[in-house]
């Protein structure tokens, strides 16, 4: 039996997409918090037969009034004793502003208990570099993301939040604390930015060089200004779909245990903000971002492995005959399943990573260029 014990107990609200096969959205990250010890109640906002990286899919989407429906039949029964909402991808500009009111509801209810419900925001809107929703969904991201305790935007839906597009260290500063000041947002992580494109050629140190990829988090001051850490993790060379349901599942269990680790004054907090005398690295949000990576670390490093073991048994005698066109249709489908996350049987990493990744604060002198 593992020595480590379980999250402290918690009732999670998720909303977000499912799937029939493999794993993204609730799929993820419901048995992602529930295999950490939180007790989920999936609300799902559309039921698609796979993840649409295949390219195909069957399903259905929900409606705004059909998301506010299964809340309201929750309510009924009084059965809204959560202590997190985690909200992901929606499919409409009407069901982000669902989902949004469902939030507000649920903060009312917490209102005289500060501390005791918190929300996690994940604005689904694109992703390198354009849109993957409708345009009207922008605005209803925009609309609602000042009432959530936590977003976890990629670069991309960073920029588009910001209106600051990314192109250096400085920017990736000035982009998070527009976010902060613009919504009033206490934390925020930017999910993934490629910094090594920052760096012109000249200024490489080896093309060999191993690549990585960087996580930025930051919890503001009383002041509004921004605690910003950074946490640069090797790249893994393959595309994962999924990874970022992943992080907010994990995120969710793994803050909440550090706050609960604090003086529990800070369970008492709104929104879970730390007192200014504490250091950005010290922050229960950079020291939970710091498990999340190591756990997801293992996990896709395992998952590599096998998707190249599944690629190489691959027996495509059945391809004969078929079109050049159905040809590569049928490796693109290949190398998506080959690619599905390998969850269950790698759920030690969890709670047990092998790795050890470390936050490193981000200080106004390190940022040529920026000030706030």
């Amino acid at each position: 039996m593992s020595a480590d014990p379980l999250v402290p107990e918690t009732r999670v609200l998720a909303i977000a997409s499912h799937v029939v096969y493999g794993y993204v959205g609730n799929k993820m990250a419901t048995l992602v918090m529930q295999l950490l010890g939180c007790d989920v109640a999936a609300l799902n906002t559309v039921h698609f037969s796979n993840h649409t990286g295949y390219g195909q899919f069957k399903g259905t989407r929900a409606t705004a009034e059909q998301i506010t429906e299964l809340y309201e039949g929750l309510c009924q029964s009084h059965l809204t004793d959560f202590d997190v909402m985690l909200s992901g991808y929606a499919p409409s500009a009407a069901a982000v502003e669902a989902v949004g009111a469902i939030g507000m509801d649920l903060q009312r209810k917490a209102e005289k208990n500060p501390g005791s419900f918190f929300w996690v925001l994940d604005p689904v809107m694109g992703d390198q570099g354009r849109l993957y929703v409708n345009d009207e969904v922008v605005p209803a991201y925009k609309k609602i993301i000042h009432h959530a305790d936590l977003i976890l935007p990629n670069q991309f839906e960073a920029e588009v939040l910001s209106g600051t597009k990314i192109t250096s260290l400085s920017t990736l500063a000035a982009a998070i604390t527009a976010i902060h000041a613009t919504y009033n947002i206490p934390h925020v992580i930017i999910t993934s930015v490629d910094i090594s494109k920052f760096t012109s050629p000249s200024q490489s140190t080896s093309q060999s060089a191993p690549k990585t990829l960087t996580i930025i988090g930051s919890t503001t001051r009383s002041d509004g200004s921004p605690r910003l850490f950074r946490i640069d993790v090797p790249a893994l060379d393959c595309y994962f779909s999924g990874t970022g349901d992943m992080f907010a599942a994990l995120i969710v269990a793994r803050l909440r245990e550090a706050v609960f680790a604090e003086d529990p004054v800070l369970r008492g907090t709104r929104s879970w903000v730390s007192p200014d005398r504490v250091g950005a690295t010290d922050l229960p949000l950079a020291r939970a971002t710091v498990r999340v990576l190591a756990s997801m670390h293992c996990v896709l490093e395992k998952t590599m492995e096998e998707r190249d073991a599944e690629l190489r048994a691959v027996d495509a005698r059945g391809d004969e005959g078929l079109s050049e066109e159905e040809k590569v249709k049928r490796v693109h489908l290949r190398k998506s399943k080959a690619a599905e996350v390998r969850l269950v049987r790698n759920v030690g990493f969890l709670r047990e990573p092998t790795v050890v990744f470390e936050a490193v604060e981000w200080r106004e002198e390190d940022l040529p260029g920026f000030s706030n």
